[in-house]
């Protein structure tokens, strides 16, 4: 396994930190002597070689960030204005602001009993006759059951949106999320698995949606045509400024050499972390069934009571943790569409709890953290 820069742990440990590619700088520079400095031929490349490495099924269209992907993905699966789309009720907003973008109704799902994705169970109980999609998230990288969500879609009617924003190598049964969704995003923020500084990815099924997410991300203007140097495309539909940049791209290509690494890495930890916490029973709440296959994006407790008392000690003994993420009916801007209860979401949200997960780290730092969380929940 490749070996990573580390920290020295008497500077603290973060919850999260990049991981910064060790070609990345050259292969800025080298985008940087061009004349393509915007979106040119490294988006190409990118989006090439990402559904190469990545996508089981569908076609890669590069953006500036997992939420323009996801704005892109609603348009694309019909969401318009008083459409419902069955979503997660705890994730980020980014999740679900695109909904409102599109003047369209976002149905909280809540959590499930025995993890922090949406509960199956419930989603087909949300359905009415103005339910267009359903999106879900796999929250810190732990994938849903997709076999039963493409079901459900399938017998509604329904497209079937994912959030990757937290994950990359989901399987479920031996098959990429791309094989089971209509629209798949991906996040490339700063602190993701895998990033470009900031962008994102949306993978679609048809040729169709290929063209259309194309001339959306760019003002509603097809560029091929723009570019044969005279004026004689016209413009017919509202776009935006969504694009990636060949400097963001070239990001992403140094990303996609480490990516296996990074994969092997965060598996590693993780499991450093299930080993040295297994007296705890049900403390950690991305566990994965036999049926399915991840990277884990974040670590995260049940504290059982003891959350505040467990990040001051951490705090104390310089070891960042956080909540990252919270229940969306809890914001102003989706209290016209929280009317209603999500005892699963209630029972948990004193007691859940992000611990450091990143390249950044070395076994004994694990090992330390745990040792300290053992302290505090005894």
């Amino acid at each position: 396994m490749k070996e990573f820069p580390v920290m020295d742990p008497r500077e603290g440990i973060p919850i999260l930190y990049p991981h910064v590619p060790s070609n990345a700088g050259k292969y800025i520079e080298e985008v940087l002597s061009t004349r393509w400095i915007g979106q040119g031929p490294k988006v190409n490349q990118f989006e090439d070689e990402f559904s190469k490495k990545i996508v089981e099924n569908g076609y890669s269209v590069a953006v500036n960030s997992g939420t323009s992907a996801l704005h892109l993905a609603y348009i694309l699966a019909g969401v318009t204005e008083a459409s419902e789309v069955i979503c997660p009720l705890f994730t980020c907003t980014a999740t679900n602001i695109p909904i409102l973008y599109l003047d369209a109704v976002p149905v909280f799902t809540d959590i499930s009993k025995s993890s922090l994705n949406i509960d199956i169970d419930e989603v087909e109980t949300l359905i009415t006759s103005k339910t267009v999609a359903v999106c879900v998230v796999d929250y810190g990288g732990l994938p849903n059951d997709y076999i039963r969500l493409r079901e459900i879609c399938d017998k509604y009617g329904l497209r079937l949106i994912v959030d990757c924003a937290h994950a990359v190598d989901t399987y479920r049964n031996g098959h990429h999320v791309t094989h089971y969704a209509d629209y798949v995003i991906y996040s490339f923020q700063a602190i993701k698995t895998m990033t470009t500084g900031d962008g994102g990815m949306l993978i679609v099924k048809s040729l169709s949606d290929y063209e259309n997410a194309k001339r959306l991300r760019w003002f509603g203007i097809d560029r091929a045509s723009k570019q044969k140097g005279v004026w004689k495309n016209d413009v017919t539909e509202v776009g935006f400024k969504y694009q990636m940049t060949d400097i963001t791209a070239a990001i992403g290509l140094a990303s996609l050499e480490e990516l296996n690494e990074i994969f092997q890495k965060r598996r590693c930890l993780y499991q450093i972390y299930q080993s040295c916490l297994e007296e705890f029973g049900d403390l950690l709440l991305e566990k994965s069934d036999s049926g399915s296959d991840f990277t884990p994006w974040l670590v995260t407790l049940n504290t059982k009571g003891k959350r505040l008392a467990l990040m001051n000690h951490l705090r104390e003994k310089n070891i960042e943790s956080a909540q990252v993420h919270y229940r969306n009916d809890q914001y102003t801007i989706f209290q016209d569409y929280a009317q209603r209860s999500f005892p699963n979401m209630d029972k948990i949200e004193d007691h859940y709890l992000v611990l450091p997960l990143h390249t950044k780290l070395k076994p004994e730092h694990v090992e330390r953290i745990c040792d300290e969380v053992k302290k505090a929940l005894r």
